[in-house]
């Protein structure tokens, strides 16, 4: 039964502000690594494993979300996930070793997962059924601004004060959403209690999805299967997921139902889910990365990059709710995003080494308008055909997939700077000889400048060829970055007739979740 007047809108604040604990913290701390790592006497490889963590626990998590609200009742497990996630936060900003840290960051992992499924659950009993798709798309804001703004919000905290503070903001608002959760959120029953535990679909869904996230996070810095326990987490990703996937088809009580994916939209849906995750998080990944190595960017200058984007996408989430309302196919409204999302990478893969400010702001806001494009009719045409107990088992699966998405996202654009990196520096090696004119006279040039300023010859010329090198390793580096953006956009793109394996809906009030 839908809630009227304002307890419908202090719900539904609740559940956004929830979420946004969550979808925040994915991005937050990565600007504080640095800080982390001198405060802590860690290597960048070490600390990197808070977010690794983080991850990991998150992605384990998500499927499961259903099954454990069904069991426990949603009031209940949203009302602990929020508390878990607060204390964890105080826990974080206490830590005094890496250890303590990273296993904080699992424990908010493991919370935060149980928040973004839940809430959207709690979101669909509180509004009217006619109006499932503004609401969706008022709680989709977290989903696209969240990563976006939290590392913003970080370089604002780490101007002002010290790294424990990204976990301390946590706390009020943590505060604030369990009172609002404990005192409005109407109580569900507990479908599941007294079923049988599928201990064995818990054991080999968490060695599964755990081992593959594990892979996609670590790969590249590893070196892939040079490193032996990537090459025995890939192998146990692999297995596990044949064991988990037979285990769940063969179970009266599943903790994951595998029979939802006869509705052909959602099947679809589940790639087209990993396809978005793979724009959203890959492109969020590249770019701050292109500023700051390349353009020498601060973290703050970046995020604030990043912000009229995020607010375009605010501004245009309602207008989505209101035109799927009127029956506009979520189809068109899912291509387009796509098709803008393209322009957006083609846009920064023509970015030279003279790219200021000026000249990411169009693209970006192409990219906020997409991605509001994007989230919430392409998980409307997921799960438009689930019902019931169905619908919080359709949303973990699709909340993982894009969450998996993000992950090879990254993992390939990660690798593939590093491939294409080599192979644009050996076409560029090739014009550096003496039988170049522009070459020669470019580093004649360089020689009688640096003479001019009372350097000798001998130190003149080993100072021209480090500028040179310098040069060299500027224009690979742009010129793969360049890459990863068509990459992305490419895959965009290739990925739009998908869309059109899915049922057409004239209604498309379903229920939906965004994350």
């Amino acid at each position: 039964m839908a809630e009227k007047g304002l307890k419908k809108w202090v719900i539904t604040f609740t559940v956004i502000t929830a979420s946004l604990l969550e979808l925040i913290d994915t991005t937050i701390v990565n600007v504080a690594l640095p800080q982390i790592q001198g405060n802590l006497g860690a290597t960048l490889e070490d600390v990197a494993w808070l977010s690794t963590g983080y991850a990991v626990a998150n992605v384990i998590i998500l499927p499961m979300s259903g099954w454990l609200g069904s069991r426990f009742g949603r009031k209940n497990y949203f009302l602990f996930s929020i508390i878990l996630f607060t204390i964890a936060s105080f826990l974080c900003g206490n830590a005094t070793s890496l250890e303590e840290l990273v296993l904080f960051r699992i424990i908010q992992g493991l919370a935060g997962g149980g928040l973004i499924s839940t809430a959207q659950a709690i979101l669909l009993e509180t509004w009217p059924r006619e109006d499932v798709g503004i609401a969706t798309a008022l709680f989709g804001l977290g989903a696209v601004v969240g990563p976006t703004v939290g590392p913003t919000i970080g370089g604002y905290i780490l101007e002002i004060s010290s790294w424990p503070w990204i976990f301390y903001v946590n706390i009020p608002v943590g505060i604030l959403a369990a009172y609002c959760t404990y005192a409005f959120v109407r109580a569900t029953p507990k479908e599941g209690k007294g079923m049988p535990v599928d201990w064995w679909g818990i054991v080999l869904l968490a060695v599964a999805v755990g081992s593959l996230q594990t892979v996609l996070e670590k790969g590249e810095s590893e070196d892939w299967f040079a490193t032996p326990y990537i090459t025995v987490l890939s192998a146990l990703s692999v297995i596990g997921v044949l064991l988990f996937i037979w285990r769940e088809l063969s179970t009266d009580h599943p903790v994951v139902n595998f029979k939802i994916m006869r509705h052909r939209s959602f099947s679809v849906g589940m790639f087209t889910s990993f396809v978005l995750g793979f724009g959203l998080y890959g492109s969020v990944f590249v770019f701050p990365i292109f500023c700051q190595n390349l353009l020498g960017f601060s973290p703050l200058q970046t995020g604030e990059l990043l912000f009229p984007g995020g607010l375009c996408t605010i501004a245009m989430m309602p207008f989505i709710g209101i035109m799927l309302k009127k029956g506009v196919p979520a189809q068109f409204m899912a291509t387009i995003g796509m098709l803008l999302f393209f322009v957006f990478c083609t846009m920064l893969s023509n970015s030279t080494l003279a790219s200021g400010t000026g000249d990411f702001f169009l693209p970006l806001i192409i990219r906020g308008v997409g991605m509001a494009l994007l989230f919430v009719p392409l998980t409307t045409l997921a799960i438009q055909d689930l019902k019931g107990a169905e619908v919080g088992q359709g949303s973990g699966l699709n909340n993982m997939m894009r969450q998996l998405g993000g992950s090879f996202g990254i993992a390939a654009l990660t690798t593939l700077i590093h491939v294409r990196q080599g192979f644009h520096r050996s076409n560029l090696l090739v014009n550096i000889n003496e039988a170049n004119p522009a070459f020669t006279e470019r580093f004649n040039l360089m020689i009688r400048s640096f003479m001019a300023k009372g350097s000798s010859f001998l130190d003149a010329k080993m100072m021209a060829l480090k500028a040179m090198e310098g040069t060299v390793i500027k224009q690979t580096l742009l010129l793969t970055y360049n890459d990863a953006y068509w990459v992305a956009g490419l895959i965009m793109l290739l990925s739009i007739p998908l869309l059109y394996l899915q049922k057409f809906k004239k209604n498309t009030n379903v229920p939906v979740d965004v994350h």
